[in-house]
C-alpha cells in the first residue's frame, strides 16, 4: 500500500515510517519543507539500505495524496493540518496518533482537546475521511530501531469498521504488533490520555514501555 505520513519527520513519524517501509509499504514521508523531508529520507535509507519498502519524500500535500494517511504531527497541529489537506483526505483512512499531553515538572498530564480527543477533533475537521486512532502508545526511538522487535498491542478505534480493519491489517504486517478493535472514535479520549501513564512509567523506571493487554484469545475479533 501507498502510506503517506504527515509530518514524517519527528521521532514518532520517521519511526513508523521506517516500520512500514520493513513491511514493505510504499511511504512517502512529508514535512512542511520538502528539502527536511528529503534529508530524513536519505537518512532513512542510508541506515537501512535494504528496507523492501520505497521511501520517498515531499511535501505534506505530497504525502496526503497517498492511498493512506497518517498525521504525526504534534498534536496541536493536527486538526489545523487536515483541515489544511482536507481535498486531499476526502474519503480516505486518516490515521492521527499524536496524544495531548503537557509535562508539568517530572510529572506528564493529559489534555483534552476539542471534541474530546486529538482523533475526534481531527474527525470534526474532516468529516469526509474516516479517521482511526492508532499508534499512540509505541515508543518512538523504539519503531526507529528496526535491529530490535517492538512488541505491543496496537489499540485502534473509529467510527467505521472497514477503516479499523484496514488498519488492522497493516499492524499485522509489522511482526510482534497485536492489533485490537477498541471500538468507537470516543474510546479515543481514553486511548490517548493513558500514554500519560506510560512516559511516567518510562521516566520513573528508566525504560520504554509497551502496552500488553492480556486474557485475550491468541487472535481477538479485530486482529
Amino acid at each position: 500500500m501507498h502510506i503517506g505520513v504527515v509530518g514524517g519527520t519527528g521521532p514518532a513519524g520517521r519511526g513508523l515510517a521506517a516500520r512500514l517501509a520493513l513491511a514493505g509499504h510504499e511511504i512517502t514521508l512529508g514535512s512542511r519543507s520538502k528539502y527536511r523531508a528529503l534529508e530524513e529520507s536519505d537518512k532513512l535509507k542510508g541506515t537501512w539500505p535494504d528496507l523492501p519498502g520505497k521511501v520517498s519524500a515531499g511535501d505534506n500535500v505530497a504525502a496526503a495524496t497517498a492511498d493512506l494517511v497518517v498525521l504525526a504531527t504534534p498534536w496541536d497541529a493536527a486538526a489545523s493540518m487536515a483541515r489544511s489537506l482536507s481535498s486531499y483526505l476526502r474519503g480516505k483512512v486518516v490515521v492521527t496518533m499524536a496524544n495531548a499531553l503537557e509535562r508539568v515538572d517530572d510529572e506528564f498530564e493529559p489534555l483534552i482537546p476539542p471534541r474530546g480527543s486529538v482523533a475526534g477533533h481531527v474527525q470534526a475537521v474532516v468529516p469526509e475521511a474516516q479517521v482511526v486512532a492508532a499508534f499512540q502508545h509505541l515508543p518512538a526511538r523504539a519503531l526507529a530501531d528496526l535491529t530490535h522487535p517492538v512488541e505491543s498491542d496496537v489499540l485502534i478505534c473509529s467510527d467505521h469498521q472497514s477503516a479499523i480493519d484496514q488498519v488492522a491489517g497493516i499492524v499485522l504486517g509489522i511482526p510482534n504488533l497485536r492489533p485490537l478493535d477498541c471500538g468507537q472514535l470516543s474510546n479515543a479520549t481514553a486511548i490517548e490520555a493513558f500514554t500519560a501513564v506510560l512516559l511516567q512509567l518510562n521516566t520513573r523506571y528508566k525504560t520504554r514501555v509497551a502496552l500488553r493487554i492480556t486474557g485475550l484469545p491468541e487472535s481477538p475479533p479485530g486482529a
